[in-house]
């Protein structure tokens, strides 16, 4: 079966990049005479798995400056999860959508692939690839990222979601407040309850399949997270820094 992409490249270049890059949009910026999501597109074109694509953005902000086969556009209004809504209604709903953020150029199609093969070995509606810090750290040492610390080990979150478009809109309002705060795993967990808090706190022994379950229970879902063994997936371009690994890599 197909699986179809909302991509978002919406961001407005007004943080920690607009002092390398004087593009208005994040998606724009340059690397290696491409626009950052280019190669994320790129990415997705190379996968067996990806059928249309469909890109989130200001209208007429990114049409001029990417090309693939596929490509649809979508305005973009509001949030992140507005955004998602919106695309999601245009696309089929008895296929599998894989959401994916502009910013992730480390991409290709084999790790698209790889990733989607071990989402379906395991049943569920949503599906969230995390990250071990030591594997992403023996691969790209100087990458900064932000970790949870849990039973299992500490991770970074991913930047691919592979969801039923049959959830995405019953599940919105609650999507918003873990998303209101992806950058800060305190607050996050907070959203789980007092227990939940205590344990990641005091005594750190939350595990995965606890949270996993907690989050399934709590939006009336079956949710899935997946150990993502492609530093790739959690290396997100949301600094300088980043954009220097990103170009050292590519180039």
């Amino acid at each position: 079966m197909p699986v179809n992409v909302i991509l978002l490249a919406g961001a407005a270049n007004t943080g920690p990049l607009k002092d390398v890059s004087p593009v208005t949009n994040e998606a724009l910026i340059d690397i290696g005479g491409k626009p950052m999501v280019q190669y994320v597109i790129d990415g997705l074109r190379q996968s067996r798995e990806v059928r249309r694509i469909a890109i989130v953005a200001p209208a007429g902000e990114l049409e001029p400056h990417v090309t693939g086969d596929n490509l649809e556009f979508v305005p973009s209004a509001g949030n992140i999860v507005d955004n998602v809504v919106r695309a999601t209604r245009l696309l089929p709903q008895d296929e599998q959508i894989l959401i994916a953020t502009c910013d992730i150029p480390l991409i290709n199609g084999e790790i698209i692939d790889g990733l989607i093969d071990l989402c379906r070995a395991v049943p569920a509606d949503l599906y969230y690839p995390i990250v071990e810090k030591s594997v992403g750290e023996l691969k790209y040492p100087v990458v900064k990222r932000t970790y949870v610390n849990l039973r299992e080990g500490v991770f970074t979150g991913g930047n691919l979601f592979l969801v039923n478009p049959a959830i995405v809109e019953r599940t919105a309002p609650k999507v918003r407040k873990f998303l209101d705060y992806r950058k800060n795993p305190l607050k996050m967990v907070t959203l789980l309850g007092f227990l939940f808090l205590l344990r990641y706190l005091v005594f750190k022994n939350l595990s995965l399949k606890e949270l996993e379950q907690k989050v399934s229970d709590m939006w009336g879902i079956k949710g899935a997270v997946i150990v993502s063994p492609w530093p790739e997936v959690g290396i997100d371009v949301d600094k300088p820094s980043d954009l220097q690994l990103a170009r050292a890599v590519l180039l």
